[in-house]
């Protein structure tokens, strides 16, 4: 406590000085004003995690100076002090922020008790505001790890609607970071300090799902034993994401298209209706369109939730970030589990760089700390990989089809040149100094591979 400050206002000398020898007494850090403009002017100078000010003031009100401590300093608490207490003016004094409200005289035991009191309502408020930057830095798009073109471009959208009210849908296949993009998104927006909820429709039964998205009332069917709230008012103010959104039964389609156009729904067994006021961001790994086709999925609910796509590459198409991701990882479980480890053997890499990751991130991710638990050496080699991603690639390795030598060559050439081109945003000069050949080459390959097509198709040639 020692290192607490604390700044007392008080136009009688006498109960100024009083104050602060108490509190200095105490083991607090104290300074004294006597006006309203030597308080201001004091917390200018520095910070403090406590003020206590009398209610009248030769040059203003106190109250004055709880609406500026508010709006100015919201991590300093205040105290209200005066020789005119009432239950009105002390609910007044609260209704603007103070925390406590003490009338003269004052015993030194309430005012000690009730600095201890503000000082540990001090100490939640850091506490509070250290992990909401912590949650920041977690989940802000700067966290998210890439060098690829494809990610870049995400980003850019990203910034362009995070800080708006439309309706996201993520496509991609599953591991592929949906989630955590959903979380950065939210964070980047004026909602930040709101709610974000996230429910995953293919994880509870059907019957189950709606009660959970919207609430229900007590007896509306068996087992509901009390009123519930649904994730939807969870998340007033907030986000909502709605990941395999493409789960949803036919009736809870229904539902969610109400609420996407008029943010309006009934909870369950109830006629009430409810209005909320929720950013919606939705997500699936499977193709909407073709569930539209095979009749299982309502296609003005596939329109309203498709005003703005983020479609994520898998991370076979990312090959230039697993080495990224994987060192990310690495660093992320040696201190996660107290282990101490190197690096990555090249060997390993080009292993880890090769295999296709149908689990994509995730997968990565779960044989990187498998890797850093299991490993006895300092740098994480082909024997701490999982034998599927070995016997995979020395599989392919032996399968021999007859084929001419430059044909044999021609694909993993192909795959080369756009790993490179791709490492280096597709710009051709930097691409043909990282293979050391010359930019007419480059072009000529680029091309036989079609790869020049691809480049004039993403607006990159």
């Amino acid at each position: 406590m020692r290192e607490k400050n604390i700044l007392v206002i008080d136009d009688d000398r006498i109960i100024l000085d009083s104050l602060c020898e108490f509190l200095s007494l105490e083991g607090f850090q104290t300074n004294g004003a006597e006006t309203l403009k030597g308080a201001l002017a004091e917390l200018e100078k520095q910070s403090y995690s406590l003020v206590i000010t009398d209610v009248n003031l030769p040059d203003g009100d106190g109250l004055e100076l709880l609406d500026i401590v508010r709006k100015e300093y919201p991590r300093t608490v205040t105290l209200v002090i005066t020789g005119y207490g009432t239950i009105e003016s002390a609910v007044k004094a609260i209704k603007q922020g103070a925390y406590d409200y003490l009338t003269k005289p004052i015993a030194d035991d309430e005012l000690r008790m009730a600095v201890e009191r503000a000082i540990k309502q001090h100490s939640l408020i850091s506490e509070n505001e250290s992990l909401r930057l912590q949650l920041e830095q977690k989940y802000s798009l700067e966290n998210i790890i890439s060098h690829d073109y494809k990610m870049a471009k995400i980003f850019d959208l990203v910034e362009a609607v995070a800080d708006s009210n439309t309706t996201i849908l993520m496509a991609g296949p599953s591991g592929t970071g949906k989630s955590m993009l959903a979380k950065a998104i939210h964070h980047r927006s004026s909602r930040r300090n709101k709610p974000f909820v996230e429910v995953s429709c293919g994880a509870l039964p059907e019957t189950l799902l709606e009660s959970e998205l919207f609430g229900h009332v007590k007896g509306s069917f068996t087992g509901a034993v009390k009123n519930k709230e649904g994730k939807f008012m969870a998340a007033h103010s907030g986000t909502i994401f709605l990941d395999e959104i493409s789960n949803a039964s036919p009736a809870l389609q229904v539902k969610l298209l109400r609420v996407l156009e008029d943010r309006q729904f009934e909870p369950v067994g109830s006629n009430k209706t409810k209005t909320v006021d929720t950013r919606i961001i939705t997500a699936s790994n499977r193709n909407l369109q073709e569930e539209i086709k095979q009749g299982r999925f309502r296609e003005d609910l596939y329109y309203r939730i498709n005003v703005v796509t983020i479609k994520l590459p898998p991370l076979c198409d990312r090959v230039g970030d697993v080495w990224l991701l994987a060192k990310h990882f690495l660093q992320t479980y040696c201190s996660q589990h107290n282990k101490q480890k190197l690096g990555i053997t090249d060997e390993a890499m080009e292993y880890l760089e090769r295999y296709p990751w149908p689990g994509n991130i995730r997968e990565l991710e779960n044989v990187i700390e498998r890797a850093v638990l299991l490993s006895k050496n300092k740098f994480i080699g082909p024997d701490d990989l999982p034998n599927a991603i070995k016997q995979e690639q020395d599989q392919q390795q032996k399968t021999y089809k007859p084929a001419s030598l430059k044909e044999a060559l021609a694909e993993p050439e192909k795959n080369l040149i756009r790993q490179a081109l791709e490492s280096n945003h597709w710009n051709r000069q930097e691409t043909a100094k990282a293979l050391q050949i010359n930019r007419t080459t480059l072009f000529k390959k680029m091309k036989r591979y079609d790869l020049y097509t691809e480049a004039e198709r993403l607006g990159l040639a």
